[in-house]
């Protein structure tokens, strides 16, 4: 991997996870470089969430190591972390419903950190914020609610953010109105680290994406140097190593190429709810369309 001379804002080592019985993650690594939009990529159940939850806090790993800018912070409890640069926002948005968009602001900027973003400042990215501030959240459309969760962890001033399933029960239109905040965040100096349903969504903002299958790698690399079969046979575990061995590393074709995203003979790639999708002898990956599943 071409980015592994740079040095890791965050990084994940040979993360092992259970929910009980169950191995939720085994032995996942990645790094992740400051400034960098690193995409996870998988089906329900990948552990796609579990990873991001682990990361902030909330989930203990049985093995392996979480570490910030080469500080081990596995054994640092949740709001630590926050005070030391990660934030979240989680799966389903997990607003207060019953406290205004402004307060529920002011709950993220409990454990902030000292940096460029305030409240002002998030009701300047989301124009329409600011004028509705006295809003319940509950009373909000899902799109809405979303962009006060974005705005939630943004006031804490992270230095990497955590984005579990933004697309998750969202009109597409919405989908790529959020989205197209993503240039401020980065220009702000934020890495991120996104689970996301929408494949093509993912592909189109990532610099490097990794795909899950039941707790383990099944591919890595660039967008630009995996081709759309390769992801497919990632994502639904078509001729992938059995479970514990390592992914064989596919063929890259070169960058921009012929049937590499972004180039010439690159697949139309569609939004793909992964509730119910399934492999391409019944559906095409490539030809769904998001839906509100619930992701891993």
């Amino acid at each position: 991997m071409t980015e592994s001379a740079g040095q890791a804002l965050l990084e994940v080592r040979d993360l092992t996870v259970h929910h009980g019985q169950l191995r939720a993650l085994d032995r996942i690594s990645l790094r992740v470089l400051p400034g960098e939009v690193y995409a996870i990529i998988g089906a329900n159940g990948a552990g796609k969430s579990t990873l991001l939850r682990t990361i902030a806090g909330l989930h203990t790993p049985t093995e392996g190591s979480v570490l910030l800018d080469g500080r081990d912070v596995t054994k640092v409890r949740p709001e630590r972390r926050a005070t030391s640069g990660i934030a979240m926002v989680p799966e389903g948005r997990r607003l207060f419903g019953s406290l205004t968009v402004e307060e529920n602001l002011l709950v993220g900027a409990t454990y902030a950190r000292k940096g460029p973003w305030n409240i002002e400042r998030v009701y300047e990215m989301f124009g329409w914020m600011k004028d509705r501030r006295s809003q319940r959240t509950a009373q909000l459309s899902g799109g809405e609610q979303q962009s006060v969760a974005i705005g939630r962890a943004l006031v804490a001033n992270p230095r990497v953010l955590l984005l579990d399933e933004l697309s998750l029960g969202l009109a597409p239109v919405v989908v790529q109105r959020i989205y197209g905040m993503m240039p401020q965040i980065l220009a702000a100096g934020l890495t991120v680290l996104l689970v996301e349903q929408d494949v093509s969504q993912a592909l189109q903002v990532a610099s490097h994406l990794q795909c899950l299958l039941e707790g383990h790698t099944t591919l890595e690399g660039r967008p630009d140097e995996v081709t759309a079969e390769q992801v497919e046979a990632a994502y639904f575990g078509l001729g992938s190593p059995s479970p514990g061995s390592p992914p064989a590393g596919p063929e890259r074709p070169p960058k921009g190429g012929p049937g590499g995203y972004g180039g010439a003979g690159s697949p139309p790639v569609s939004g793909v709810g992964l509730g119910g999708v399934v492999p391409s002898g019944e559906a095409q990956l490539w030809s769904g369309s998001t839906t509100s599943s619930r992701g891993s």
